[in-house]
C-alpha cells in the first residue's frame, strides 16, 4: 500500500510518504537490477548550522544529477542484459519516475536516457533521431552535460515517449513543488492514481537522487493485487484530486510573514506557538511550545477538541 499526503497549508513545499511492506504486494521490487552511484561533491549542503537554509550550487547540482543518472542507467542496463540476455532500453520501461526538484530537470533527465540509448545503438531510437543526434556522438561526457543544443534536441526527439512514459508521473510534483525525498514517491503515486487500471504487468523504472551525492536506479513490476491492497483501491485511497482541491490559498504577505517567523524560531527555545489550528485536519499532532531546556511539547487535534497531550524529548515520545 502506498499512501501520500501533502502539507495542509500551502506555505511550503512539503510532502510525506508511507509504505506498507509485505508479501503478495501489487508493487514488487526488482532488486536484481538495482544500480547505485555515489560521489563526494558540494552541490547542495548545509555548512552553517545556525541557518535554516542550505548552500546550493545550482549548475553543479544539475550536472551531478545527470552524471549520476548516466552512471546508474549504464549499470542498470548492464545488469539487465547480463541476467536476461537482451539489450535494455527505455522501451522496456512502461513508465520512468524521477526525483523531481522541478519539472524541467525531469524533462532533461528522460531526454538524457534517450541520448544514452542512442549512444548504445538501441532500437528505441529511430533512424531519423539517430541522424539528428549524430553530431553529438563524439562529445565528452562533460561537454555533453553543458551542451544546450544537445539538451534541446534530445528533449524534442524524446517528447513523444516522454508524454507516454513520464508525463503521468508529474501531477503531484508539479502541483506541490520540490518535496525532496518524498518527490520520487509522490511521482510514483501520480502514476498509480492516473494509470492504475492499466498498470498490471508493467514495469516502472525509478531514479532517486540525494545531493552530496548518492543515487539509485531501481524498478518495480506491478500487478492488480487483491483488495484492500489492490492498485484500484490504492488509487482510491490516494484520492489525489480531492486532496489537491482541499488546499488553502494564502497571500504572499502571509507566506513572507510565516518564513520570517520560521527563521526567527530556528534553533530557538523558550517560546509558545500560535494557537490557530483551524487548518489542521483531525488527528494532527502539532507543536505547542519549546521550553528553556529545548524540550518540545505537542498536542493532538481531534474533531475540533484538543486532547491526548504528548511530551517529546529528543524527538522520542515518552507517553506523558
Amino acid at each position: 500500500m502506498l499512501w501520500w499526503d501533502s502539507c495542509p497549508v500551502e506555505l511550503c513545499e512539503l510532502g510525506r510518504k508511507s509504505m506498507l511492506i509485505g508479501p503478495n504486494a501489487p508493487i514488487s521490487f526488482e532488486s536484481k537490477y538495482r544500480a547505485s552511484h555515489m560521489a563526494h561533491v558540494y552541490d547542495f549542503y548545509k555548512p552553517d548550522l545556525a541557518s535554516e537554509y542550505p548552500v546550493v550550487d545550482g549548475k553543479l547540482s544539475q550536472t551531478c544529477y545527470l552524471m549520476a543518472l548516466d552512471s546508474c542507467y549504464r549499470q542498470y542496463c548492464a545488469k539487465y542484459e547480463k541476467l536476461v540476455g537482451e539489450q535494455f532500453s527505455i522501451s522496456d520501461a512502461d513508465y520512468c519516475v524521477f526525483h523531481s526538484p522541478y519539472n524541467k530537470l525531469v524533462q532533461k533527465s528522460f531526454a538524457r536516457l534517450y541520448f544514452n540509448d542512442f549512444m548504445r545503438n538501441c532500437s528505441s531510437v529511430d533512424n531519423d533521431a539517430k541522424e539528428k543526434l549524430q553530431p553529438f556522438a563524439n562529445l565528452t561526457s562533460e561537454e555533453s552535460y553543458q551542451s544546450r543544443d544537445l539538451e534541446k534536441g534530445s528533449q524534442q526527439l524524446a517528447k513523444h515517449l516522454y508524454d507516454i512514459k513520464v508525463q503521468p508521473s508529474t501531477l503531484l510534483p508539479k502541483q506541490i513543488g520540490n518535496m525532496y525525498t518524498a518527490s520520487l514517491y509522490a511521482a510514483l503515486a501520480s502514476v498509480i492514481y492516473n494509470k492504475h487500471a492499466s498498470l498490471s504487468g508493467q514495469r516502472i523504472v525509478m531514479f532517486s537522487y540525494g545531493s552530496g551525492l548518492t543515487s539509485t536506479m531501481f524498478s518495480f513490476k506491478l500487478n492488480e493485487g487483491q483488495h484492500p491492497f489492490s492498485l484500484t483501491n490504492i488509487a482510491s485511497v490516494l484520492d489525489v484530486t480531492a486532496k489537491l482541491e482541499s488546499r488553502h490559498v494564502t497571500s504572499p504577505e502571509k507566506f513572507i510573514d510565516t518564513l520570517k517567523l520560521m527563521e526567527h524560531r530556528y534553533g530557538a527555545k523558550d517560546f509558545e506557538t500560535s494557537k490557530d489550528i483551524s487548518l489542521l485536519p483531525p488527528g494532527t499532532f502539532y507543536l505547542t511550545k519549546v521550553d528553556s531546556m529545548y524540550r518540545r511539547f505537542y498536542e493532538k487535534k481531534t474533531d475540533g477538541i484538543v486532547d491526548g497531550k504528548i511530551k517529546c524529548s529528543n524527538g522520542i515520545a515518552n507517553g506523558h
